[in-house]
Formats: structure tokens, sequence, C-alpha cells
């Protein structure tokens, strides 16, 4: 029974060292069951449609407030602004602000050592899924977060974290059997909503996340001599709209941008440019001008590998 009741309040402390929760593995491959599932029971363009704008919308929403916000304060926005992002981040099955903010920052401080959550030293699978569904990764890191857990909202939403999938599942659910009733011209239902519309964009999303972890760790270009393995990678820099140019994050955690030099597109950054001229959010931390040059001596000279 506390196994089930993981599912739905995360309020639990950090158990067993290495072991899969099992438990925990369940919800895990329901959503991947539905994604599979998906290729089966037929498409309209407007499941694909809503799939792809989901996915969109909350990569935003993971890189550039899960990420750049929440776990490095690379810019600033209201309490109102904050939880918005968050709410729509956490819609995403990633668990809650402060529980992602907390392993990230413990990654930071611990690249490719020991007590990094998922470096790929410990295996592809390990760094990729592995870690996240073992019981010492459950709990909320506190300690590491304690400058949001004055915000009860954002709280809420971490110790209920399943709460804003579930809902959000159910909405696309109801949102595509009213267009089965009302518009049955658009060929979509509950169904191919639910599945395309949260599974498929929500299993893409979470892998596209993850390989940041599993993959820019091992493969890819280095233009700063940083202390762990980070690594650029084009491809997935596009997948994630900028989480790809993870060499450069290494070097400066701090700025609001990734992609620190001409070609290197970072399309979170270039959305909150435009957030912060209609005023939404502000202060967005700007890259050295002491790193850009090393960066440059660095590219001059052929990047490393």
């Amino acid at each position: 029974m506390d196994a089930l009741r993981r599912w739905f309040v995360s309020d639990g402390v950090s158990m067993a060292e290495g072991r899969i929760d099992y438990a925990r593995v369940v919800p895990f491959a329901l959503l991947h069951l539905g994604a599979a599932l998906a290729l089966y029971i037929g498409v309209a363009w407007l499941d694909v449609a809503v799939a792809a704008f989901l996915y969109l919308v909350r990569m935003f929403a993971i890189t550039a407030f899960y990420h750049r916000y929440f776990s490095h304060r690379a810019f600033d926005a209201s309490r109102g602004v904050q939880f918005f992002f968050a709410l729509l981040a956490a819609s995403a099955a990633q668990r809650g602000p402060l529980w992602w903010a907390g392993v990230h920052r413990r990654h930071h401080a611990h690249a490719d050592t020991d007590a990094d959550p998922h470096s790929p030293r410990d295996g592809f699978l390990r760094a990729h899924i592995g870690w996240f569904l073992t019981r010492e990764h459950f709990a909320t890191e506190i300690a590491r977060v304690k400058d949001w857990t004055r915000f009860p909202e954002l709280v809420w939403l971490d110790r209920y974290d399943s709460a804003v999938p579930i809902a959000t599942a159910a909405l696309l659910y109801a949102f595509g059997a009213l267009l089965e009733q009302r518009a049955p011209w658009l060929g979509t239902s509950g169904l191919q909503m639910l599945l395309w519309g949260y599974c498929v964009s929500t299993v893409v999303l979470l892998h596209a996340t993850l390989f940041v972890n599993s993959i820019t760790h091992s493969f890819g270009e280095r233009r700063y001599e940083t202390r762990d393995g980070s690594r650029n990678l084009r491809w997935l820099a596009y997948l994630t709209l900028g989480e790809g140019w993870h060499n450069n994050h290494h070097r400066y955690a701090a700025s609001a941008r990734q992609g620190f030099f001409a070609g290197e597109f970072d399309l979170s950054y270039y959305i909150l440019r435009v957030l912060e001229r209609i005023g939404l959010v502000r202060n967005l931390r700007p890259v050295p001008a002491a790193v850009i040059e090393e960066g440059r001596a660095h590219g001059a000279h052929g990047l490393l590998r």
C-alpha cells in the first residue's frame, strides 16, 4: 500500500540505494504502452497537431523553467508566471519543480562522479531511465531547493506530482470525446486524443529530456574543458529547444541562454527574449564576456573531442 501511495503523494524518504522501485515502474510502463497502442487505433491530423503542440509548449516549460529558472535562477519571474509554467511543466510527468531542480543541482555539484544521479559512467540505461526508477532518488532533496519552499503552491505541485499529469490526460480524453460527438468529421475520439495527445507527446518529450543525461556526457563536441564529460550535440539541441548545448551549459550554468555562439540555435532563449520584451520575465542572465572569449579561443583551434 505504501508503494501505491507513492504514485500520488511524493512525501517519502530516500530508501535502499540503487534498488529499482518496481511499483514506480508501472505508471512509466503504462505511459509507454499507451504510446504504442496509439499506432493501432488510428489517427487524425488533429491528434498529431495536439501532440506536437503539447510537446513544444511543455518542452519549453521544462527547459526554460524547470531547468534554467528553478534549477539555476537564470532569470526572474513573478509568482504567477513561475506557477503557470511550473504547472505546464508538471503536466509532462517529470515530477514536481522542487524534485526536478534538486536532482539537477546535485548533478551539477557532482557531475560524472559517483554522487551524480545519472552519470553514463554507470551505463547508458542507468543514466537514461534507471536512476529515476530507483528508490534512492524518489524523495525531493529539500536541502538543495530551500529557496523555493517558501511558495506553498510549488510545494503542493511537488508533493502531489501525479495530479497534474492525470488531470491533463483526463482533459484530453474529454476534449476528444466532445469532438467525436460534436465534430465527427475531424476523425478524432477520446481515446485517440488521450493516446496521441498525451501518451505519445509525453513519451517523446520524456526521452528527449533524458537524452541530455545519457548522451551529452558521452557523445558530441567539447568547446570548453570542463571538469566533467559534458558535450554539445546539435541535433539534440534542436529536439530539446536548446538543451543540447550541454558543454556550454556546464561551463556557465547561470546564463539564460545555452547556445553561446552563432549557429548554436537555442529556441528557448529566443522565446524568453520575447517574454522579457512583453514583461512576463526579466533580468535574463547573460554569458560573461570572458566565457565567450574562452570559447572562441578553443573554437579557433578546433573543438575538443
